[in-house]
């Protein structure tokens, strides 16, 4: 466990991020509307990112310190608060996959910035969401 506790920078709150099978929830920083596509070529030449921008967050009380996203049934591109310097596995938490949101499962030494399906009549997320796990290879 402490290998993969290592490996990541910028944990928002180690007592409830850490897991007891050795894997860490990642939370949410952002999450971006896909506005205009991207491009893949054969030789990389014409490789081109997709043009995002931020989706937007509402408060839902007052009183709360952070602001949710409504999303509707799509896909977005997902951005972390943490980051990472070694092999994992990155997968999404069970949470969010009975409520209707996933993506792919990745071995990774990285965090991407990843694709974050959602169906049905959408789904709504709080900033600093857990929404994946990190689990040791």
């Amino acid at each position: 466990m402490s290998d993969l506790v290592d490996a990541v920078e910028g944990i928002v709150h180690e007592p409830t991020q850490v897991r007891d099978d050795g894997g860490i929830d990642l939370t949410v920083t952002e999450i971006y509307e896909i506005r205009k596509p991207g491009r893949v070529d054969f030789g990389g030449g014409e490789l081109e990112p997709a043009d995002r921008e931020p989706h937007r967050r509402i408060w839902r009380n007052e009183d709360d310190d952070y602001q949710w996203w409504h999303l509707d049934s799509g896909t977005y591109l997902i951005e972390y608060n943490e980051s990472l310097s070694g092999a994992a596995l990155l997968q999404p938490r069970t949470e969010v996959v009975e409520r209707g949101g996933s993506h792919p499962t990745l071995r990774i030494e990285e965090l991407p910035v990843t694709p974050l399906t959602v169906g049905g009549e959408g789904l709504r997320l709080k900033e600093n969401a857990r929404i994946s796990a990190l689990l040791p290879l």
